[in-house]
C-alpha cells in the first residue's frame, strides 16, 4: 500500500524501491496498474507541453547516468515507445548495453570460408561453432557451386576421415574403461562366461543329430581366445584339441592359416584340411580383403566324458 501511495504521488520506481528496501521489479509488479494510469495521463493530453519537455529532459539525464531504455521507461512511468526512443536519439547508450563483439573475428573467418566454397557443416567444424550461427553470418552469400562432384566428395571424405578418427578414439576409450571395470575373471566367472558363449555360438546336441563333443566356430579372434581359455578351465589339454579353417575358396588360405596359427599358438601343420566355401560371383560380400581370415573350427576330443567328470552337464 505504501508503494502504491508513493507511486500515485509521482515517485519513481527506483526511489520507492530504495525507500522500502525491495527490488524495482517488485515495485513495478505492485504498481503496474498505477503506471498504466500515469501513462494515460502523460499521453492523454492532460499534461502540458512543458511537462512533456520535462519528461524528455529527465529521460536524457537518466540515459547519461547509464540507464537502459527499458529502465528509463520504468523510472518515468511511461511506455517504451518510439517517442521515448526519439527523445534519446543522439545520446549514446551505456557501454554495458552494447552487443559483445567477441565473435566478430569468427564471423569474418566464416564468410571467407563460405566464399571459398565450404558448406555450413564444414565451416562449423573448422571454427567450433554451431551451424545456426554460421547460417546467420553467411546466409547472404551465394551457396558454393556443387557442380564439381570431385570437390564435394573430397570435402566429404576429409570431414568423415576426421570424424571417424575421433569416433575410433572414443570407442577405444570406452572399451578400455569397460575392461578396467571388469578386471581379471576368476575361474568360476570364466566357467560361466564360457558356458554362455558356447550356448550362443557352439554346436549343440539335437535329438536328430547327436553332438557329444565340444565344437565351436567363430570368425572373431577375441571370441576364439575366450573359448580356448574356457577349455583350459575345463581341463581340456591342447593335445585333445583340433583346428580347422572354414573359408571362401577365393580368399588367401595360406595367410588365414598364419593368422589363426598366431591366435591359438599352434603350428600351421597342426591344422586339419580346410573347408572351402564355393565362391558365388553374384553374392555381394563385404568380408573381403586383407582383414578377412575366415572362421576357425575348434573341436575338443572326448570332451563329453571330461566335462561330465568336472560336474558340467
Amino acid at each position: 500500500m505504501e508503494a502504491r501511495r508513493l507511486r500515485g504521488l509521482g515517485a519513481s520506481v527506483t526511489a520507492i524501491a530504495a525507500e522500502l528496501g525491495v527490488s524495482s521489479s517488485t515495485v513495478s509488479s505492485w504498481t503496474a496498474d498505477l503506471g498504466l494510469e500515469l501513462r494515460r495521463r502523460a499521453w492523454g493530453g492532460e499534461v502540458r507541453l512543458a511537462d512533456r519537455l520535462d519528461l524528455r529532459d529527465r529521460a536524457v539525464e537518466l540515459r547519461r547516468r547509464g540507464l537502459s531504455t527499458t529502465e528509463i521507461a520504468r523510472e518515468l512511468g511511461i511506455q517504451r515507445s518510439s517517442t521515448l526512443c526519439s527523445w534519446l536519439a543522439g545520446t549514446p547508450p551505456p557501454v554495458w548495453t552494447a552487443r559483445p563483439r567477441a565473435k566478430d573475428d569468427l564471423r569474418d573467418q566464416a564468410r571467407e570460408l563460405r566464399l571459398a566454397g565450404l558448406t555450413y557443416p564444414e565451416i562449423a567444424q573448422k571454427l567450433g561453432v554451431s551451424k545456426s550461427s554460421i547460417s546467420l553470418w553467411v546466409r547472404d552469400l551465394p551457396a558454393p557451386d556443387r557442380r564439381s562432384s570431385d570437390h564435394a566428395r573430397q570435402m566429404g571424405r576429409a570431414y568423415w576421415d576426421a570424424e571417424n578418427a575421433r569416433r575410433d578414439v572414443a570407442r577405444e576409450q570406452t572399451k578400455s574403461h569397460a575392461a578396467e571395470q571388469v578386471g581379471a575373471l576368476t575361474d568360476r566367472e570364466l566357467l560361466l562366461v564360457g558356458a554362455a558363449l558356447y550356448w550362443a555360438e557352439g554346436v549343440k546336441d539335437k535329438p536328430w543329430s547327436r553332438r557329444e563333443c565340444l565344437v565351436f566356430i567363430n570368425s572373431d579372434a577375441r571370441v576364439i581366445e575366450t573359448y580356448l581359455a574356457w577349455l583350459d578351465v575345463l581341463g581340456i589339454e591342447e593335445s585333445r584339441r583340433s583346428y580347422r579353417l572354414s573359408i571362401h575358396e577365393s580368399a588367401d588360405v595360406a595367410a588365414a592359416h598364419e593368422f589363426w596359427s598366431a591366435v591359438v599358438g599352434v603350428a600351421v601343420d597342426r591344422f586339419l584340411t580346410p573347408t572351402l566355401k564355393r565362391h558365388n560371383p553374384q553374392t555381394v560380400r563385404l568380408n573381403v580383403g586383407a582383414d578377412y581370415h575366415g572362421c576357425l573350427i575348434v573341436r575338443a576330443a572326448r570332451s563329453r566324458i571330461e566335462v561330465a567328470s568336472n560336474g558340467m552337464r
